[in-house]
């Protein structure tokens, strides 16, 4: 796997100089690699491995930013820490860095979930409303009517005050109790299950299927797998423009 850049794109990345002032830096002989100055602008280096120097001054690269996509299990909470020693979603990422969960999903609750270090992907993900929306299949008990569904929909107040944003729900299928596919544009702790407690029927099971354009599908349970550069950069334009984009 290529692991050389530009050696002004590692200076810029790590908080040095612009790209441009790196590129003068570099002209003007004040960057050296491995003890040897450097004055051509296509070198390449390493700066995981290799020593840069601007001005005699060693370089620390800038940290590697993580995304990764998890189908957590039950069982698993979504925080850094915990005092009960619970499996945590961040044991099942084994990656150097420290990673934090986009969001959260309860105990019980199965599914994706983002994980990254970069506090600006994050940031885009949890406010992006209708245009990052959450995907969820529920099982609840019994079958909701319609009248039920309609008064979700619409933008549900619980009965503690709470005021839900409105949501989109279709029937998957019904039998005993019925599945539902519910679309959310916020993320209100335990929301799912709350609504449908109030409306007497309580969730029997949850799973997260989709979070933006980000599925699971190829991914079981308890397994992740890295965001695609295409991936990640679709997130942080939607970041600057409010909208996603494939290009």
């Amino acid at each position: 796997m290529e692991t050389e850049e530009r050696l002004q794109k590692i200076i810029a990345a790590a908080g040095i100089a612009s790209r441009r002032k790196a590129e003068l830096l570099i002209k003007e002989g004040r960057v050296s690699v491995n003890g040897h100055v450097v004055t051509t602008l296509g070198a390449k280096a390493d700066a995981s491995r290799d020593h840069i120097k601007v001005d005699g001054k060693l370089i620390r690269p800038a940290a590697r930013k993580v995304y990764v996509l998890l189908n957590k299990p039950k069982g698993v909470i979504c925080t850094g820490a915990d005092p009960q020693g619970r499996s945590k979603v961040t044991d099942l990422v084994k990656v150097k860095e420290r990673l934090y969960p986009v969001g959260r999903l309860d105990y019980n609750t199965e599914g994706l979930i983002l994980l990254t270090n970069d506090g600006e992907f994050a940031k885009i993900v949890a406010s992006a409303g209708e245009a990052f929306a959450k995907v969820y299949h529920v099982k609840v008990r019994g079958i909701p009517n319609e009248s039920v569904l309609s008064r979700l929909r619409a933008g549900y107040r619980l009965p503690d005050g709470t005021q839900l944003a409105p949501s989109k729900i279709r029937v998957l299928r019904e039998a005993r109790h019925a599945w539902l596919e519910v679309t959310l544009t916020q993320g209100k702790n335990r929301e799912i299950r709350r609504m449908f407690e109030a409306v007497d029927h309580p969730v029997l099971k949850l799973c997260r299927t989709r979070i933006g354009s980000l599925t699971g599908e190829k991914l079981p349970i308890g397994y992740s797998r890295f965001l695609t550069p295409r991936e990640v950069a679709r997130v942080l334009r939607l970041g600057r423009t409010g909208k996603p984009s494939d290009e």
